[in-house]
């Protein structure tokens, strides 16, 4: 059997470790691109969204996404709490007899003649309008009406709004029946009924007699204005 050189032997050897070593080294590179490739994905991924997705740490809640303009997406919904602050301001209509407190002020004498001021105070939670006449009749301690309803003083009649705790007053006016000679009454009570309402509110009347019939009875009422009295 012929033997092979030495030279020959080792030059083989030589070549056959530099083709394992080349094996080696184009796994390891395929297996590095794959790596590079996925983590470029990842990164174009999260630039395509506009941020991140995770909890933002002042809030404790997620982010609505943002589009390439930077602006919500219709999913966000803005808060309302100035306008609905401002809704519960507005006005809602005419004041309702429940919602108001009837009070008849100080008398204010002058010249034989009986000045009271008639006062509606506004006891809601909500913003109310006045406008007009206020109805008034005296009664006695059955219900009873005592003399004529009271006539209109002419006037241009204006809106009175009240918020809450607000007032509006109007002027009940009669001649002293001491000084005019008409006939008169000692009423228990003053109703009194808001503009537009039914319903009138009772107050107790302490002001002593009032004219209830004769040429000189009448009493007249103004329109209301905003206020507790002149």
């Amino acid at each position: 059997m012929a033997k092979t050189s030495q030279p020959v032997g080792r030059t083989a050897l030589l070549a056959s470790a530099v083709a394992v070593l080349g094996m080696l080294t184009a796994c390891g590179t395929d297996s590095g691109t794959a790596s590079t490739t996925q983590s470029g994905r990842a990164e174009q991924s999260a630039g395509a969204t506009g941020g991140s997705a995770l909890p933002d740490r002042s809030t404790g809640s997620t982010p609505a996404a943002r589009g390439a303009d930077d602006a919500p997406t219709a999913g966000a919904v803005p808060s309302d709490t100035a306008g609905s602050a401002s809704a519960s301001a507005r006005t809602d209509g005419r004041c309702h007899t429940s919602e108001l407190r009837a009070s008849v002020g100080r008398v204010d004498p002058g010249a034989g003649q009986r000045n009271f001021p008639v006062v509606l105070t506004n006891t809601s939670a909500r913003t109310c309008t006045l406008y007009g006449y206020p109805g008034a009749a005296f009664v006695d301690a059955s219900g009873k009406q005592l003399g004529p309803d009271p006539r209109r003083t002419p006037a241009s009649p204006r809106t009175v709004t009240l918020t809450p705790g607000r007032s509006a007053w109007a002027g009940l006016s009669f001649s002293s029946p001491q000084v005019s000679g008409a006939r008169a009454a000692t009423p228990a009570a003053l109703l009194v009924t808001p503009p537009d309402e039914r319903d009138p509110i009772e107050v107790t009347w302490t002001a002593g007699e009032v004219p209830v019939g004769g040429n000189a009875s009448s009493v007249s009422v103004t329109a209301l204005a905003p206020g507790t009295g002149p």
